[in-house]
């Protein structure tokens, strides 16, 4: 099992409502260097990691070049190779590179869209239980019916990073 840095506090990101994306008022989180992975298949790292912390319904690939969200769940992205530009928040948000290691925890409603990637880039994502993912594009009526459903997710019961001690938890509840 890869080490976890179990007293690593995230970088904790409040992204504004832009109109047409919603964001969220919990953070958007990223934990840099989180985990150790292993050199024959980087993504099983993450998938043990986020499945030991309750996390599932996962999937390996990339992120959208278009601008995109979930209303009916938060989501976890962990890289596995490769690197990337990502902007989280919509159009007024705010560029991340992303490295192996890296994971963005994205509270339901949080706009994000690939900039930029190396050919070897793959992320694992994960969502805790509950409404399975829906992608939305960013449009006034997407909108609308997004600040409806948002506040309506579910709270995780553990941060798919350092588990049920995590601070997501802690974070969110605070700002909900």
């Amino acid at each position: 099992m890869a080490p976890v840095a179990s007293s690593t506090e995230p970088i904790s990101i409040m992204f504004a409502d832009d109109g047409i994306v919603p964001n969220n008022p919990m953070p958007f989180l990223v934990y840099k260097r989180a985990t150790d992975l292993d050199r024959a298949d980087p993504a099983a790292t993450i998938e043990r990691l986020f499945a030991r912390n309750g996390w599932g319904d996962m999937w390996r690939n990339g992120v959208y070049d278009y601008l995109h969200y979930h209303a009916t769940v938060h989501e976890a992205l962990g890289v596995a190779s490769g690197t990337a530009r990502v902007r989280f928040g919509g159009d007024q948000g705010r560029e991340l590179e992303l490295s192996p290691g890296d994971i963005a925890i994205l509270p339901a409603g949080t706009g994000h869209q690939c900039l930029s990637a190396s050919e070897d880039f793959c992320i694992v994502g994960a969502y805790p239980p509950g409404p399975k993912m829906q992608i939305t594009r960013p449009t006034k009526e997407n909108h609308a019916r997004a600040l409806q459903m948002i506040p309506d997710v579910p709270l995780p019961k553990t941060d798919p990073v350092l588990g049920a001690g995590g601070p997501l938890t802690r974070l969110w509840r605070s700002a909900r």
